[in-house]
């Protein structure tokens, strides 16, 4: 047995798998809700995940805090019932379709709604 059969081999480029990312123009609708709420006091950190089959953008209260709102793109789902989809802290969905705006639309409630006092 020779030393070069004891070589493990450096992973080449492009060896990982693809992954999901959100494009621009989604970033774009997903932060102009953010902003608006950051605006308003109600959110004040986010995170962006993205993985093999699914990429998120997960919205905080507090930075220590679970997730209030999870936007989920999955293409694998875009033929079914739509790549988007809203989920909730405990994780059900609260709304979900092909057209990202129309997800996001679920935010018009909490930005028109009066200010409490």
């Amino acid at each position: 047995m020779s030393e070069a059969d004891n070589v493990i081999p450096f992973p080449q480029r492009g060896a990982r798998p693809p992954q999901v990312h959100f494009n621009r123009h989604e970033l774009g609708l997903i932060l102009r809700i953010y902003g608006r709420m950051v605006a308003e006091g109600e959110w004040r950190d986010y995170a962006i995940d993205s993985l093999q089959d699914a990429a998120f953008f997960s919205i905080f209260r507090r930075t220590s805090e679970r997730p209030l709102y999870a936007v989920r793109k999955t293409p694998a789902d875009a033929q079914k019932q739509g790549a988007y989809a809203l989920l909730g802290a405990d994780g059900r969905i609260l709304k979900r379709g092909r057209d990202l705006e129309a997800v996001l639309s679920f935010f018009n409630r909490l930005l028109l709604r009066p200010a409490e006092d």
